[in-house]
């Protein structure tokens, strides 16, 4: 059996794989600090993994901004240790990355082969990340994925159904648009490339199936587990953040679906985690 180690499993990702294959091994932040090089030297050197899955990142667009430093340190430094351990110990490494790569500039989606110009910190210190990776490691995976969402952790289905719970009216934004993924899809592509073991190496884009804005994106969260307060759900075209984010991020699959055929469309993948929501909390 392929040992797997999967790094940063505190996060929605992390956690996702976690509740679905018991079988790999997971390290938190607090117990591997991908900064110090030497935390994942221990774990390295006493195991023989065939792959790694690097789901440790600093995700806090906005905070990126002001603590740029703190952003470059985990997405770019931290993902370079990452790239020289798995080097050293002959790891596959399997890197998410982001959508935000990209200026958003582009009206049709974006390929592999498109070049990044990402317009804030976070995007910025992500590419970092992917050029470490290819500067020092042939046998890699970069996996782009866009509006990542699950049952677990902090993100935007969460967020939203939070705050209907709340009985909160919200506003949401029509200016930017791009393809809500889910987790749960994400690692399945993840694990199918792990056990064909024979997926060319480089950059695949991932995402579900069309795209969105964030504000029909809400729209579809609400429907499946508060139908009645759709009304409560507004659109703006004004949405004040201290990032700059891409207007357009859509990705383009066409290269991830010439070797994975089960892209699902995003509004099924809402229903899918809606209804694990729904499971796990009794709502």
């Amino acid at each position: 059996m392929k040992q797997v180690v999967v790094l940063g499993s505190n996060g929605q990702l992390g956690q996702t794989i976690n509740s679905l294959n018991k079988d790999y091994v997971f390290f938190s932040h607090q117990e591997v600090d991908i900064t110090i090089k030497e935390d994942l030297e221990k774990i390295f050197k006493s195991n023989q993994f065939s792959y790694c899955i690097n789901c440790a990142a600093y995700t806090d667009v906005e905070g990126a901004e002001s603590d740029e430093d703190k952003a470059f340190l985990i997405n770019g430094e931290g993902v370079r240790n990452i790239a020289q351990v798995c080097k050293k110990y002959n790891t596959v490494l399997i890197h998410i990355s982001t959508d935000y790569v990209f200026d958003g500039l582009s009206t049709e989606p974006y390929k592999t082969t498109d070049l990044p110009n990402p317009i804030n910190q976070y995007g910025k210190s992500k590419l970092q990340g992917e050029k470490n990776i290819q500067r020092i490691l042939s046998e890699h995976y970069i996996i782009r994925c866009s509006w990542l969402y699950s049952p677990y952790g902090k993100n935007f289905v969460k967020t939203i159904i939070s705050k209907v719970q709340e009985n909160k009216n919200l506003t949401i934004t029509t200016d930017e648009e791009g393809t809500p993924t889910s987790c749960l899809e994400l690692y399945k592509f993840i694990k199918y490339i792990i056990e064909q073991d024979k997926i060319p190496y480089g950059i695949y884009n991932f995402s579900a199936k069309g795209s969105t804005t964030w504000y029909l994106f809400a729209l579809e969260i609400v429907k499946h587990i508060f139908p009645d307060k759709i009304s409560d759900i507004f659109p703006t075209n004004t949405y004040k953040t201290e990032a700059k984010r891409p207007k357009f991020s859509v990705l383009d699959v066409h290269k991830t679906e010439a070797v994975y055929k089960k892209l699902k469309d995003w509004k099924k993948s809402v229903e899918d985690v809606t209804e694990e929501i729904k499971r796990k909390s009794n709502l």
